[in-house]
């Protein structure tokens, strides 16, 4: 295993990164921050550090060495400056959502504060302006101190005091999507940074000529440890952009690549189905991928069509199959957990849809079954094992389980979270001296590598068979023009005894279609693909189905607003009440 940068150079902690890059690449470009106007705003590493120790010195002086800090910010330069200047000074940075109007995840905002209890919050002007209108709706806001940056005076990083920080330090909380539940904070050390961002440099093959184009959130696992811890650790320079320039004009993400001879960037599944959708040949005029060596692609199900698609699109534009990298991870293991071999065209076998559904993976030799795509291997330090959920049991190789997780890059916990870190931090397996994450995922080995099958409280069970939700909303959406992508709730509810499929789906507002063409083609495309009957389908409109702030469906707070009948249907469709569980749908 080649040495890592923080092995190499001794680094305790990621204030020792910073100091040592400010000191080597003093003058050198760090980040660039372009708006949606695509205008460019940059820092040199030097730069960066002065600010991260003008700021971290005003949090020494207010005493807030040790404590949480939220940082409340637009992505952008400043909240580079702040995120660091926690690093720096050994205060426990606290990212947190910043959307364009706050009160809309008002209720996500006040369960940080009061989960994690910081004694400041870090903004700009601009969002402490916006804040205060809020006060009144959210008193933890006015009980809170802010402290605005953006206006340090140089001198100001003088009276920084280099703080006493070793491996096992706490750095920062990184708060949960909470798909599944309440937002939790995943306690993150020091050294859990340092070693997840020395895998990842590993693997991507980092080095001083490497280029980051990043558009994902800066408060998310992915945009955070990715997008901006790893330039900084590796010591090249990234450029960076807000996910709502990305959105909205997904072609600015290509035409940075371009621009900026980009070799490592990505993001989830969805992110290179939206340029497909949204990007047209003629918006293609200039692009040259042809620099893009690395295009990750982690945090949902990874669709190898999707990959073969965008492949082929961008070929005449130099973009390259072998530059794909699916990978995967999640926030309580810092971030990534697998990869495989950097340059190498992604593998995706076909599995038997039965032997899933039943707990084993066996390839399809008729060349039917799903596609599943390889996420690779672990680092050499750490252990993933395939384990019975129930039993705590590890299962042979090609067996499904639970994906559990040992080593360096395991988080410390959840924060004020006692119980649950038992749980889920607290694995054994016989023969095993230490405790395993267990993940939630479920998933399988073959041939060494790991396959991703879904999330084990997603799982639903019909007739004793195992449904992976994913696959059932997937073949909703694609089975008609008019519904959107990737927004689609599948779930189970108990009617007369007897566990029925239910589907929220939503409608494009500009396609135009019979929806009675549309349910009829939701039940056909569910039961061609998965075999499998709907009890009942909602059409919703744009937005209808409820996602996280990083955009994963909350199918059980989706679930809550049909048995609650809180759903604004477009119409709705449901089995007749004497239709027997067992028949297929009309197709």
């Amino acid at each position: 295993m080649t040495e890592a940068p923080h092995e190499r150079f001794g680094w305790r902690s990621f204030s020792e990164v910073l100091a040592a890059r400010a000191a080597e690449l003093h003058d050198g470009w760090s980040f660039s921050f372009l708006n949606e106007d695509e205008e460019e705003s940059s820092l040199t590493f030097g730069e960066l550090d002065r600010r991260a120790r003008a700021i971290g010195a005003m949090l020494q002086t207010a005493g807030a060495a040790g404590e949480r800090a939220l940082l409340l910010f637009p992505p952008g330069i400043d909240y580079l400056c702040a995120l660091f200047a926690c690093l720096r000074g050994g205060i426990v940075a606290v990212p947190a959502y910043h959307p364009a109007r706050l009160n809309r995840t008002l209720p996500r905002l006040t369960a940080m504060i009061e989960d994690a209890r910081p004694m400041v919050v870090l903004t700009n002007a601009q969002t402490r302006a916006a804040a205060e209108k809020l006060f009144d709706q959210a008193p933890v806001l006015r009980s809170t101190r802010w402290i605005v940056t953006g206006a340090e005076a140089p001198g100001e990083e003088d009276a920084f005091r280099e703080p006493d920080l070793r491996r096992d330090s706490l750095a920062l909380l990184q708060y949960t999507s909470g798909s599944t539940s309440a937002p939790r904070g995943v306690m993150l050390s020091h050294g859990n940074l340092l070693h997840n961002s020395g895998f990842i440099c590993r693997q991507f093959g980092h080095h001083a000529a490497s280029r980051g184009v990043i558009w994902l959130p800066p408060y998310h696992d992915m945009g955070l440890i990715g997008g901006i811890l790893q330039p900084v650790y590796a010591g090249f320079p990234c450029t960076l952009m807000s996910p709502a320039a990305f959105v909205t004009r997904p072609q600015r993400w290509l035409r940075a690549v371009t621009k900026y001879r980009g070799t490592t960037s990505g993001g989830p599944n969805f992110a290179y189905d939206h340029c497909l959708k949204r990007i047209t040949p003629e918006q293609c005029e200039g692009l040259d991928l042809s620099s893009w060596d690395l295009a990750f692609n982690g945090a949902e199900p990874i669709r190898p069509d999707t990959l073969e698609r965008f492949a082929r699109f961008f070929a005449p534009w130099g973009f390259r199959a072998e530059s794909f990298y699916p990978c995967y991870g999640l926030a309580e293991g810092t971030l990534a957990v697998t990869g495989g071999r950097k340059g190498t065209v992604f593998n995706a076998p076909r599995f038997e849809n039965k032997s899933i559904q039943e707990g084993r993976a066996h390839v399809a030799e008729d060349g039917s079954g799903n596609r599943l795509v390889n996420c690779g291997y672990p680092a050499d330090d750490q252990e993933v094992r395939i384990v019975d959920p129930i039993v705590s049991r590890e299962v042979a190789a090609g067996r499904v389980g639970e994906i559990w997780v040992h080593g360096p890059s395991v988080a410390q916990g959840y924060w004020n979270r006692p119980q649950e870190n038992t749980h889920a931090f607290g694995g054994r397996l016989t023969g095993h001296d230490g405790t395993f994450l267990r993940t939630g995922d479920l998933g399988f080995l073959h041939e060494g590598n790991l396959y991703v099958t879904g999330r084990l409280k997603d799982v639903l069970i019909v007739r004793g068979r195992n449904y992976y939700p994913h696959d059932i909303e997937r073949a909703s959406w694609e089975s008609h023009t008019a519904l959107r992508p990737f927004s689609a709730a599948a779930f189970t509810v108990v009617i007369g005894d007897t566990d029925r499929l239910v589907v929220v789906q939503e409608v494009d507002s500009d396609a135009a279609g019979d929806p009675g063409d549309m349910l009829l083609a939701i039940r056909r495309g569910v039961a061609d693909a998965v075999d499998l009957q709907v009890h009942t389908i909602v059409l919703v409109g744009p937005r209808g189905v409820p996602l996280t702030p990083s955009g994963k469906v909350q199918r059980s707070a989706c679930k809550r607003l049909f048995l609650d009948q809180e759903l604004e249907a477009v119409t709705h469709w449901s089995l007749a009440a004497d239709a027997p569980a067992e028949d297929a749908c009309s197709r």
